[in-house]
């Protein structure tokens, strides 16, 4: 029986695919102990400068696994000791995440893509608030992030409503980055993670705790933080070696490095 995470190192990125493809590929606890094991892999491991998330099969992810859950249960337990780490390793992992939506994503299997720093998707995908269809609350960031990425209007009527968003529309709203076509998506998705892989990975760390960090920091607060990784970024050996490259009209061989 294959991993319900599959693990594909490649040079310079991996790619990791949630792989329960007859289950949607929802979230039972081992599902989330080993994505959770393969970010933090991802995370230590120098060689590894960005990261492509996708699932196997006909969807993305169906969220939770409501089989997997036997009589009453707490859910805030459940939020707490696996979706909300899960989503908070991604968003703090100091290497780009690209989530490549190969079919639907579903309650927490939307919000967690959209936890990615860049969001593509099958023109066939489609995205769902699928809580308000059982009585629940969005989460995995949902609240969080749907009123930041599409304003509050939208947000609360695909929560509320539980409609399916077409991927051409979510790209339209600016929900996602991209929609590809379904046959290319595995292929474009890997390109753009494999570019990821060769740029400045210091750079794009201290980018993503800038953006993160802008979602409660006042402007001025904000100009000290960016004034600060700018600091970080200037030191760096990617740096040096861009500047280097522009000045002899040549392409950057970036290392990744912090020193």
């Amino acid at each position: 029986m294959e991993p319900s995470v599959l693990v594909d190192r490649r040079g310079g990125w991996v790619r990791l695919v949630l792989n329960r493809p007859d289950r949607l590929n929802s979230f039972n606890e081992e599902m989330h102990e080993r994505l959770a094991a393969a970010l933090d892999a991802a995370g230590a491991d120098e060689a590894c400068r960005a990261v492509l998330l996708t699932g196997a099969g006909r969807g993305f992810c169906a969220g939770q696994d409501l089989s997997d859950r036997v009589g009453p249960a707490d859910l805030g337990a459940t939020i707490e000791a696996f979706y909300n780490p899960l989503v908070r390793r991604i968003r703090a992992l100091k290497k780009p995440v690209v989530c490549a939506v190969n079919g639907v994503a579903a309650g927490a299997g939307a919000n967690i893509a959209l936890a990615c720093d860049i969001v593509v998707a099958a023109r066939s995908a489609k995205f769902i608030q699928a809580f308000s269809k059982i009585g629940l609350v969005p989460d995995s960031g949902g609240t969080f992030f749907l009123p930041r990425l599409i304003g509050d209007a939208r947000a609360r009527a695909l929560a509320m409503l539980a409609e399916p968003l077409p991927a051409e529309k979510a790209e339209a709203w600016g929900l996602i980055w991209k929609v590809l076509d379904d046959a290319a998506l595995a292929t474009e998705a890997e390109k753009l993670v494999a570019h990821l892989a060769t740029q400045p990975t210091v750079g794009l760390a201290l980018t993503k705790q800038a953006f993160a960090a802008s979602a409660t920091n006042d402007l001025d607060a904000q100009l000290d933080l960016e004034r600060d990784l700018q600091r970080k970024a200037g030191s760096t050996p990617d740096y040096a070696e861009g500047v280097r490259a522009f000045l002899d009209k040549r392409a950057p061989n970036f290392t990744g490095r912090s020193s």
